[in-house]
């Protein structure tokens, strides 16, 4: 009886090594990828108006008690993430004495193109980008505002410490915001919290933020 033999692999040895070969080239590709990703210029946001850190009388909010002027500081940012279609804006002070915080001034659907937004955008919406629009702050109809949509500035109670004023700036995959988050163009502040931190997913690209304090 013939016995059947299996014909050996040829070059058994070379192919083992094009296996390491591959590995330690898929190793060496992984980590430069990594190592560019983290020399990547980092996405960031800042105002020239908030430059010290405080607000000045110029941006705080007139009304309440406070005498200001309420006008929105300039904001600046670079470096968004790619694949970046817009961009929004959220300022809330986490201090207020509400037990969830309190929401000053809001923006949305920003284009991505954008780079920032000028002293004052905040108090009419003709300066917004094309495309952009205020959202709800928590001042609502008072008339301390305007109207809603428009800047609020800080205005703490007499006596508190120092509030800070978190601006926080959000890179989307989406040009539409409310679009994707199917929600009405008048939702609160708090709903579009919940849409641009959980409610779009992987839309969400990438935050930048900056605190700046105000007492009195």
């Amino acid at each position: 009886m013939l016995e059947r033999r299996t014909a050996p692999t040829p070059f058994p040895k070379y192919r083992r090594c094009a296996v390491v070969v591959l590995g330690v080239m898929g190793a060496a590709i992984a980590s430069l990828a990594g190592r560019a990703a983290a020399d990547a210029p980092a996405f960031t946001m800042s105002s020239p108006d908030l430059a010290g850190g405080t607000f000045t009388d110029k941006f705080v909010l007139n009304g309440f008690g406070c005498t200001g002027q309420n006008v929105s500081p300039a904001v600046r940012w670079s470096n968004p993430p790619g694949g970046t279609k817009s961009f929004a804006l959220t300022v809330q002070d986490p201090d207020a004495p509400t037990g969830s915080g309190f929401w000053h001034w809001a923006v949305y659907d920003i284009p991505g193109g954008a780079t920032g937004l000028v002293r004052g955008v905040g108090n009419s919406a003709a300066l917004l980008p094309a495309g952009a629009f205020g959202g709800n702050n928590d001042f609502l109809d008072t008339g301390a505002t305007g109207v809603n949509g428009n800047y609020g500035g800080p205005c703490p109670p007499a006596g508190d410490p120092p509030h800070h004023y978190i601006f926080t700036l959000y890179a989307l995959s989406v040009d539409k915001l409310e679009v994707a988050g199917r929600v009405p163009k008048t939702g609160t502040a708090g709903l579009y919290g919940f849409v641009l931190n959980k409610g779009i997913g992987k839309a969400l690209l990438g935050k930048a933020s900056f605190t700046a304090t105000y007492g009195r």
